[in-house]
């Protein structure tokens, strides 16, 4: 039996086992749920052993525990991979606007539904099965393979990237691949080029030591709730163009060459409107909004609170005001150079009469760019075209994967995105799915994967 005989023999055990892994409620969030993730992990160490990986543990770190395995029996001439992925899911609320319960999955239309079905448990085990197939039909593998699957990806990875410093004698690896990631279309394969980093920010000003009566104190002071106003709008134009003095400094400009790929990939603006509600595209002139979207860093404010929000009116000065902020960053920004660039701004437009703190929050992580004819990715395109019968599009996203500019910091390493989600998956809202025609998929390209490496 070959190893794609073998995928088709056992794919009714397969989504068993992929809806035995979303049964368990392993949301990082909520510490309720501890003992729930590591049941998932060590559920994940079991089923790599079945699948013939051997040396398969479950690590503690100073969050979630991590999974790492390893087989290194193909020999020091063959390279070595290593597979990232996360066993961690978001919280399932509202549970009331589920069609069925989020952690009893269900078949309905070709598809599995339950909370971390797309993400990213139905990558995790996409990337052991296909695996496992080559490993069962052949005996062992054409290359050596490690595994490391986090259960902190969807809280920010905060104790991650101590854990891989930990361990980077073990994760040394030629090519990285992440199972955490999407494909452009059910029948359009991409290879992820770049992501945004991520800077997230709290920008705190205070008046008074309490909220005032406004029609006794209007006027004879500062009002931090227009004060605040006040700063924000010196931070970004009307236009969409960042203020802040050295913001761009950084900022690696799209040649020519960049900008045609981005435009060859096929966008439609109205299509984009109708997606979000928005009545128009706007933002940094001088760019499409797919370049914006992809390759240009961005500055929003993400919420903002002061003074009395309840029903009716309350006629008071407020003590203090809130904004919330997060800036996406591209190559080569990095989140401590831009929050020294906007706390300089925030000092020199502080009004009169007010106080403002800005505040570093935790979650921030560098852009991540794969530099140009990246191996991994090259060999990834190959297989993916085989699979799909098309040449993957190369795009940008503009989320941010912080561990993989980790890995390439650590591990000098960049990582190629390998999954097989799409974003219409409802990822992280209620009534997730995963398609059963991608979960298949995905098993055959990291079978190829293995034979194309192997044959290097």
């Amino acid at each position: 039996m070959r190893w794609n005989e073998y995928l088709d023999h056992h794919q009714e055990r397969f989504i068993d086992e992929l809806k035995a892994l979303i049964a368990i409620p392993s949301v990082s969030a909520d510490p309720g749920h501890a003992p729930d993730m590591l049941r998932a992990a060590d559920w994940v160490v079991a089923r790599l052993k079945a699948a013939g990986i051997a040396e398969a543990r479950v690590v503690p770190t100073a969050g979630h525990p991590v999974v790492f395995a390893e087989w290194l029996g193909a020999g020091s001439d063959k390279p070595t991979i290593l597979i990232y992925g996360h066993y961690d899911v978001q919280p399932p609320e509202p549970y009331d606007a589920w069609t069925s319960p989020p952690f009893e999955p269900e078949i309905r239309d070709g598809k599995i539904w339950g909370r971390g079905a797309s993400d990213d448990k139905g990558g995790v085990m996409a990337a052991i099965l296909g695996i496992e197939s080559v490993m069962a039909t052949e005996g062992r593998l054409p290359v050596n393979v490690k595994f490391f699957f986090e259960g902190e990806e969807e809280i920010g990875s905060p104790s991650i990237p101590d854990a891989v410093r930990t361990m980077a004698g073990e994760m040394a690896s030629d090519m990285i691949f992440s199972a955490d990631g999407l494909q452009w279309s059910p029948d359009q394969p991409q290879i992820i080029e770049a992501l945004k980093g991520m800077l997230k920010l709290e920008l705190v000003v205070r008046g008074p030591r309490s909220d005032q009566h406004s029609g006794l104190h209007g006027g004879g002071i500062a009002n931090p709730a227009l004060a605040l106003a006040q700063m924000l709008a010196q931070l970004k134009s009307t236009e969409g163009l960042v203020t802040v003095p050295g913001f761009y400094d950084d900022v690696i400009d799209l040649d020519d060459e960049t900008r045609a790929a981005i435009a060859r990939i096929p966008y439609d603006e109205a299509a984009y409107l109708a997606e979000t509600g928005a009545p128009a595209t706007t933002g940094e002139p001088g760019y499409t909004t797919r370049e914006r979207l992809w390759a240009r860093p961005t500055l929003d404010v993400n919420g903002l609170t002061s003074g009395w929000q309840g029903p009716g009116s309350k006629t008071v000065l407020p003590a203090e005001a809130r904004a919330k902020i997060t800036c996406r960053l591209v190559a080569a920004q990095t989140p401590e150079a831009v929050a020294r660039a906007i706390e300089a701004q925030v000092q020199r437009v502080t009004p009169f009469g007010v106080t403002a703190e800005l505040k570093v929050l935790p979650g921030g992580a560098p852009p991540f760019l794969a530099p140009a004819g990246h191996n991994a990715g090259s060999v990834a395109s190959e297989v993916l075209a085989e699979v799909y019968g098309r040449a993957p599009y190369r795009t940008r996203v503009g989320g941010s994967i912080p561990i993989l500019s980790t890995f390439a910091e650590v591990l000098g390493v960049h990582a190629v995105m390998l999954g097989f989600s799409h974003d219409d998956e409802n990822l992280h809202a209620p009534d997730e799915f995963f398609r059963l025609d991608s979960f298949r998929r995905g098993q055959e390209v990291y079978a190829r994967l293995l034979q194309r490496l192997g044959q290097g």
